[in-house]
């Protein structure tokens, strides 16, 4: 018989929250409130608050100079304090740029965001702790997050060096078995469900490759429950395989970057899951446009145009989107599994 008491949460997960340059300006003008616009209600209404954040938090450390690298992107200690005004629970580090100011901006944001009760994965100050799931819990539903990146090989941790959780894209070998590891520790360690999150691919792309989709299957087999995708800088579709929800990436949420006028890169959502300890039962997204630092619920034709478009990416792969008032729902219905050759016959 089903219990109908089963506990149930709201887990809000985002794109790429980038608090450094103007955005680190508007923050010592306006307040901390100030990124988080009118979303702020969405985002501390919420149980839990998961999101990747792309900047070093840190009053040390000098730019990264061992490698080629263009951009920097580094805030004042005052961003913790923005992170725990919009109720963030917890921020993965696996991505290009948590060593934008070496390891001793690394270690030094790893301090405060533990002194804050932020949890945090995806980089450490070796391997163990990078590689090392994190854990937030709330009526009694205990989410299990690990974090990777296939950006900057240069940064990977070792057993002795600071450093990410990068891997190389694909579906065997060691890179797959560090993942596999992970997950099994996520469980071996109580998680009800194990959010997998990964900074991964080119910028500026729509669709993921045959490759990303793959290895997006492989890794919910493992028992992943949710796939967190990001780096394009764009959203794309949300696919359904063996009813869990796939993000290939759920583009940016707060920054301060130049905008494509064509490709629109300040247009993006907010994803809102219901779950309980048997999975997610329903999968929300908010469109939400970015503009002054500052990012806010989408209306009128920008509402109109991330709708339509993450209603044509997702329907790429068989993904039913409802439109709502002021929201879009996905159908987490049951699909057969897709063979190798299946997915490559769709495209890219």
């Amino acid at each position: 018989m089903e219990n109908v008491d089963k506990p149930l949460i709201t887990m809000a997960i985002t794109g790429d929250v980038m608090l450094g340059r103007l955005v680190d300006q508007a923050v010592s003008l306006h307040g901390v409130d100030y990124p988080w616009g009118s979303t702020l209600p969405l985002l501390t209404n919420a149980d839990l608050t998961l999101v990747n954040l792309e900047c070093v938090i840190a009053a040390n450390g000098r730019p990264w100079d061992r490698t080629p690298k263009v951009f920097y992107f580094h805030a004042d200690p005052l961003a913790v304090d923005v992170l725990k005004a919009g109720g963030v629970d917890y921020v993965s580090l696996a991505n290009n740029h948590s060593l934008d100011y070496e390891e001793e901006g690394l270690e030094e944001m790893l301090e405060r965001l533990d002194r804050a009760g932020i949890a945090h994965a995806g980089a450490g100050r070796d391997l163990k702790g990078a590689m090392a799931p994190a854990f937030v819990e709330r009526n009694g539903v205990k989410i299990g997050i690990v974090s990777f990146t296939d950006n900057e090989p240069g940064w990977e941790a070792t057993s002795k060096k600071p450093g990410t959780n990068f891997i190389r894209i694909g579906t065997g070998g060691k890179y797959f078995d560090r993942v596999k590891r992970s997950v099994e520790a996520a469980h071996r360690d109580g998680a009800d469900l194990v959010v997998f999150s990964i900074h991964w691919g080119p910028n500026m792309r729509q669709r993921p490759s045959t490759e990303f989709r793959q290895f997006a299957y492989a890794v919910i087999d493992l028992g992943v429950d949710v796939f967190h995708g990001t780096s394009s800088h764009l959203f794309q579709g949300v696919e359904v395989y063996q009813r869990k929800p796939i993000l290939y990436d759920a583009g940016d949420f707060v920054d301060d970057y130049a905008v494509d006028p064509s490709l629109r890169n300040d247009q993006s959502l907010l994803f809102l899951f219901t779950a309980s300890p048997d999975g997610v039962e329903r999968l929300e997204m908010v469109p939400v446009l970015i503009g002054d630092c500052q990012v806010n619920p989408a209306k009128g034709h920008d509402f109109d145009q991330i709708a339509e478009r993450m209603q044509m990416l997702s329907s790429e792969f068989g993904t039913q989107v409802d439109r709502l008032q002021d929201r879009l729902a996905v159908q987490l219905q049951r699909r057969p599994r897709q063979t190798a050759r299946q997915v490559g016959q769709d495209g890219d």
